[in-house]
């Protein structure tokens, strides 16, 4: 790539692979990677610590304010991004089912989503990065230099979310998680603030069917044309 500035903004629903074209475009591309989803992540885990009940949007808000949150780039190549909330490393425990099912109930909050955004924006400032998330395209980044927006056959996502859990010793049934991912979605596409939602001009992509390898090559072939 011959462009010295390059912001790629990933949307889509749970489960629909934005980790994991985000970690292959940002190994294949030398770019900063930003799991802006691990933010809220983090944030619902400090507030159910805490204690936090979900419709006490200030104090929502004021734990976002004042938490001091860090992204590190993976260890490995295509590995997992290491996310820290006050210092500590949470990036294990935010991958629970408890916190997956209320990361919806934090990230509605418009307080919330206004300090996560500054946060974002101060991140990829300096360009160079693809962030994936569920308001990239709409709201931090609207000017990204291109947009993806990923879907997937809700089975598929919930195999796929199912495949991860289990890796991690949890084990749920796929109809159950089906059921939260609908649900999950139906809360992220309704909410007044930053609602998940295509970019008018965004690149749809459908991995219901698609390798990594697939997915990967798929987004470079349009990344390639800006050059």
């Amino acid at each position: 790539m011959s462009k010295q500035k390059l912001i790629i903004a990933i949307d889509g629903p749970g489960g629909s692979g934005k980790s994991t074209l985000a970690r292959g475009l940002s190994s294949r591309l030398g770019l900063l990677y930003v799991d802006t989803g691990a933010m809220y992540r983090a944030l619902t885990w400090k507030a159910i610590r805490n204690k936090i009940d979900f419709t006490q949007e200030k104090k929502l808000s004021k734990i976002a304010k004042e938490s001091h949150l860090e992204l590190k780039p993976p260890e490995t190549a295509g590995g997992e991004i290491k996310v820290f909330i006050d210092g500590r490393d949470v990036t294990e425990e935010i991958r629970s089912p408890l916190i997956t099912n209320h990361t919806s109930d934090v990230a509605k909050v418009s307080g919330v989503r206004g300090c996560m955004v500054a946060h974002q924006r101060e991140i990829a400032e300096h360009g160079n990065a693809v962030l994936e998330g569920r308001d990239i395209g709409t709201v931090v980044f609207p000017d990204a230099d291109i947009k993806f927006f990923l879907k997937a056959d809700v089975e598929q996502r919930a195999k796929r979310r199912q495949k991860e859990l289990s890796e991690k010793g949890t084990e749920v049934a796929v109809d159950k998680i089906k059921e939260d991912l609908l649900k999950r979605d139906d809360i992220d596409s309704s909410r007044e603030d930053s609602p998940l939602k295509p970019a008018e001009d965004a690149i749809p992509i459908d991995s219901s069917t698609m390798s990594v390898e697939e997915m990967v090559e798929t987004a470079l072939s349009h990344i390639k044309k800006l050059s």
